[in-house]
């Protein structure tokens, strides 16, 4: 029998530690992240709003408990790798009233999440 030697990150459950760096790392600011929800489909998002930014609503103990909810419900969804691999890779920005978007497919358990 053989077992699937995928690579180690691959795996991995998004972390909200991983998820700030990487945001630090490319952007330099802590953006807030959203799943929003949209004609039976779900979307990750990045929204211009940062916890640097002073009139940011949340402190930064309820900042990391929110992305901590958001990331759960993308690593139940299987979507983990998918949500690092873009993190890293995309060539957009979020802008002032643009957040950058990225549609999650959730591997057929995406119904368990819509209302």
């Amino acid at each position: 029998m053989r077992t699937d030697h995928s690579s180690p990150l691959e795996s991995l459950p998004l972390s909200v530690d991983e998820v700030i760096d990487l945001l630090r790392s490319r952007w330099q600011a802590s953006y807030d992240l959203q799943l929003v929800t949209r004609r039976r489909r779900m979307y990750f998002q990045v929204m211009w709003a940062y916890l640097e930014q002073q009139s940011f609503p949340l402190d930064e103990p309820d900042y990391r408990a929110h992305l901590a909810e958001v990331l759960e419900i993308v690593n139940r969804l299987g979507e983990a790798e998918t949500v690092r691999d873009w993190l890293l890779t995309t060539r957009d920005k979020p802008r002032l009233g643009k957040a950058l978007s990225l549609q999650l497919q959730g591997e057929g358990t995406l119904e368990e999440f819509l209302l």
